[in-house]
C-alpha cells in the first residue's frame, strides 16, 4: 500500500511517500481503505519526537480517518465490508496511523458513518469533535442555558467547542482575530465574538456575561494560559477546562479560585475508554445529521504531498501564522 511515514523522529520533510506491505487484519480488526485522513497537532509532534509516545518505526502518523470496509476479523460484530466508518486514536500508543491507502483498526475505536456526511466532514471532526465532547460533557457537566467562553472560535477544536456546546442549548462567548473570523463565529452559532487582540476584552467579556453573573465553563485553548485571570471572568461553581500546553507552569492565587468553588479539569482525548469515546461518536453522528455541527476545513492536500501537509499545521500551531481556518486534510482514496 501507499502511504506516508518516517523511519526516524524530524522534521514534516522527513515524511517519506512510498509503499509499505499491507496491514495484517487480527480477529478484533477492521481493515478500512482510507479515503480522507486529518491532521492534528498531535500528530506532528509525535512525528517530530517532541513529545514521549512509543513508536514503531517505520510509524505512519495520523490519527483520523474515514473511509470503508474492505475486510473484518474474525471476532468483529459490529461492522460489515461495505460499512463506511470514521474513527480516531490511531497513530497513538504503537499503533499505525492513518495517513495510508489501508488501515487495521480495533472495532472499538471505529463508528459508523450517517447518511449525509461526508467522508472528509467525517474524518475533519473525529478528534476534535470526541475532545469537544468529552471536555463539554463527561467532564466539564455542561447544562443547557449556561455561558461557555472559548478562545479561537475558527480553530479546530474551538470551532468545534463551539457548535457542541450551542447543540446543547448553551450561550457561547468566543474570541478571533479579525473581522471575518468574527463573523464566521456568529455564522457558527457564537453568541457574541470578541476580538483577541482587544485591550478591553476583559471587560467585554464581563458585560457579555455579567446577565449570568459570569462564565460557567471555559474552555482554554491557548498553551500558555492566565488562570489568574479567567478565575476573575467566572460564575460562582464554574469549571476551567484545560486539553494544551505541556510544558506550561501556571501560577494563580488559590483564594479566589476555591471561595468561589471552582474547579480545573485537564484531560486527554486519548486516554478515554473506548466505550466513552463512543457515547461521544454517537452523538456527534446524531447531532450531525441534524445540522448542528459542520466542521471547517481549512486545506486539502493529497498523500503524495503530506510532508506539505504537515508543514501548514506546524506552522500554525506552533509557528502561530494564522494562516489557517480550519482543518488540514489529506485525501487518499
Amino acid at each position: 500500500m501507499k502511504c506516508a511515514y518516517v523511519t526516524q523522529p524530524g522534521p514534516p520533510e522527513s515524511l517519506i511517500y512510498g509503499d509499505q506491505p499491507d496491514p495484517v487484519v487480527q480477529a478484533h480488526q477492521v481493515l478500512v481503505k482510507v479515503s480522507v485522513s486529518a491532521i492534528n497537532p498531535i500528530d506532528t509532534y509525535i512525528r517530530a519526537g517532541s513529545i514521549p509516545m512509543p513508536v514503531e518505526f517505520p510509524y505512519t502518523p495520523g490519527c483520523d480517518l474515514a473511509g470503508t470496509v474492505i475486510a473484518i476479523g474474525e471476532n468483529v460484530s459490529r461492522f460489515r465490508v461495505g460499512d463506511r466508518v470514521w474513527g480516531t486514536n490511531q497513530g497513538l500508543f504503537k499503533r499505525q496511523g492513518t495517513m495510508a491507502e489501508l488501515a487495521a483498526v480495533d472495532e472499538g475505536w471505529l463508528y459508523h458513518t450517517p447518511e449525509g456526511m461526508s467522508d472528509e466532514d467525517a474524518a475533519a471532526g473525529a478528534l476534535t469533535g470526541i475532545t469537544s465532547h468529552l471536555g463539554l460533557f463527561r467532564d466539564a457537566q455542561l447544562k443547557a442555558g449556561e455561558w461557555v467562553f472559548v478562545n479561537g472560535g475558527t480553530g479546530g477544536v474551538g470551532s468545534m467547542v463551539l457548535q457542541l456546546a450551542k447543540a446543547a442549548g448553551a450561550r457561547v462567548v468566543t474570541t478571533a482575530g479579525s473581522e471575518a473570523k468574527r463573523q464566521l463565529c456568529l455564522e457558527l452559532g457564537a453568541d457574541v465574538a470578541l476580538d483577541y487582540k482587544s485591550t478591553t476584552l476583559d471587560d467585554e467579556i464581563k458585560a457579555a456575561t455579567a446577565v449570568n453573573g459570569g462564565i460557567d465553563v471555559w474552555w482554554e485553548t491557548q498553551r500558555e494560559p492566565n488562570i489568574t485571570r479567567t478565575i476573575g471572568l467566572m460564575k460562582r461553581r464554574g469549571r476551567i477546562v484545560v486539553m494544551a500546553g505541556r510544558q506550561a507552569q501556571l501560577q494563580f492565587t488559590l483564594g479566589p479560585f476555591y471561595t468561589n468553588d471552582l474547579q480545573l479539569l485537564g484531560f486527554a482525548m486519548f486516554n478515554a475508554s473506548p466505550d466513552e469515546q463512543r457515547r461521544s461518536a454517537d452523538d456527534l453522528n446524531e447531532w450531525y445529521t441534524q445540522g448542528r455541527w459542520k466542521p471547517l476545513i481549512g486545506a486539502r492536500f493529497p498523500l503524495i504531498e503530506a510532508a506539505a501537509a504537515h508543514r501548514l499545521q506546524e506552522e500554525n500551531t506552533l509557528g502561530q501564522k494564522h494562516t489557517l481556518t480550519g482543518k488540514v486534510l489529506v485525501t487518499i482514496g
